[in-house]
């Protein structure tokens, strides 16, 4: 009898110890996941960096700009490709555009491709996407919807309600549809057309300042919705467990923005505030890109980057273990199928610190989209045709490319000096020219043919969309 009240005790003690050590492991789980981050992503479209307060800009952001010094501002974030859709594609997949499949505009990933909703989901996250869309298929991106062209603050307002009421944390994209064009939101007249600088690539026309004051009106009006989500925010008490993200999207539809591999089109604002984690008011030279994001989110709620993901995390940079991340970052263009675009038109790209080159595939071929049948374009062609070189310059610049660029970035940050045939440059051209190789051949990239396949690949894509959905 002892000994069956003995061998109970043992067996009641190792129950105790179980059940215990159980409980101690479920409240650590529990813990946590209580502790997981929310994320807030927040993009603009179609804004050029240089021209928010906080990067030197004319643009009025005071919301962005105090987000700044409540966080970390990236001097050097760069996108793939100066389009919206593949620019999207890549940010929810982390995954390289032609790899993915999403390179042209308006365009689909390969079936089976992953987004970040399958990545956070065993994570109880509820991945929400408000605004702007620009992906396909849904398969590949199961977030919970709302708005149209902009964020629907009042889905956000109760997805907060729900998140904070149940405990569940949320990866919420943000994503605006300004500023692009038309110009036509915003107060204009906080902004004077006489006295506003424009970049030194304009034509300094009429039709010029006029479209860069109701741009920079719209910059200011997407950083009001930027104010309201951070309201938000602080109204559930939920920004200290908050990362925000802020981005810029590719450039303006301006020449030299939107639609080029140039800096201008390809470099991105972006602003990262976490409290308890990244330093207030710090500033990094860390190049990063935007495949890179989610991963970063990935790894932030405590899971690991799968295979298939092409980017790298920058927690490391985010919590102040590195100030550095990667040694190049990579861009391209398809104009095949884009808006007025050229019947074909390929240009890829490849960026370290120091140095900038950039491949244009038909160089014969006249460089053409929405741009060039602008307002403000046929402004330069007049002052062009009434004997201004400067503005002849800027055009033929624009439309016609040779089949290779080289810049110093550092001293030439417009790139508006090709050293390309420099035979001093020549050592530094031709390790970028071998790693922009190596990069396509990874991404699976043949460089023309891949771009005289962008019509077969959306069209391919459509028709596999409709057969899902019947």
């Amino acid at each position: 009898m002892t000994l069956i009240r003995h061998k109970s005790h043992i067996v009641l003690s190792l129950l105790t110890l179980f059940v215990g050590g159980f409980s101690i492991a479920f409240l650590r789980g529990a813990e946590q996941a209580g502790s997981r981050p929310n994320f807030l992503f927040i993009i603009a479209d179609d804004c050029t960096f240089r021209d928010i307060g906080c990067y030197g800009g004319q643009a009025i952001t005071p919301n962005i700009d105090s987000l700044a010094q409540q966080g970390m501002r990236f001097t050097q974030c760069f996108q793939q490709a100066p389009m919206c859709s593949p620019t999207r594609h890549a940010i929810y997949t982390g995954i390289y555009p032609v790899k993915s499949g999403a390179y042209p505009n308006h365009t689909f990933v390969k079936d089976g491709t992953k987004s970040i909703a399958h990545y956070l989901e065993p994570f109880g996250y509820r991945v929400h996407l408000s605004g702007k869309t620009h992906i396909n298929p849904k398969s590949s991106f199961p977030f919970e919807y709302s708005g149209k062209k902009n964020p629907d603050f009042k889905a956000i307002d109760q997805l907060l309600t729900e998140s904070t009421r149940d405990g569940t944390p949320f990866c919420l994209f943000a994503c605006s549809n300004e500023p692009h064009g038309p110009w036509n939101k915003g107060d204009a007249s906080q902004y004077d057309s006489s006295t506003i600088t424009l970049p030194p690539y304009f034509v300094d026309t009429k039709e010029t300042r006029e479209n860069m004051v109701n741009y920079l009106a719209e910059v200011t009006y997407f950083d009001g919705q930027v104010g309201e989500l951070l309201t938000l925010l602080d109204k559930h008490g939920i920004a200290e467990n908050t990362m925000v993200v802020v981005v810029s999207e590719q450039g303006s539809s301006f020449p030299f923005g939107k639609w080029t591999c140039y800096d201008t089109g390809l470099q991105s604002a972006c602003i990262v505030r976490w409290p308890g984690k990244v330093k207030a008011g710090s500033v990094t030279d860390a190049m990063v890109e935007y495949v890179d994001i989610a991963p970063t989110f990935i790894d932030a709620a405590g899971g690991s980057r799968e295979a298939a993901i092409d980017g790298m995390s920058f927690v490391p940079v985010l919590i102040g273990e590195t100030d550095g991340h990667k040694r190049f970052v990579f861009g391209e263009m398809t104009t095949r199928g884009i808006n007025k675009g050229s019947p074909y038109f390929g240009i890829r790209s490849i960026r370290s610190e120091k140095y900038k080159y950039i491949v244009n595939f038909t160089p014969g071929v006249t460089f053409q989209n929405a741009c060039t049948n602008s307002t403000i374009f046929k402004s330069w062609r007049q002052k062009a045709s009434d004997g201004d070189a400067t503005a002849a310059e800027k055009i033929n610049r624009y439309e016609n490319r040779p089949a290779e660029e080289f810049y110093a970035i550092q001293e030439d940050p417009y790139e508006w000096h090709n050293l390309a045939n420099d035979p001093q440059c020549a050592e530094h051209k031709a390790e970028l020219k071998q790693e922009l190789s190596r990069w396509m051949e990874n991404c699976g990239d043949r460089g023309q043919q891949t771009e005289l396949e962008a019509l077969e690949h959306q069209e391919r894509a459509r028709k596999s969309d409709k057969n899902r959905k019947k």
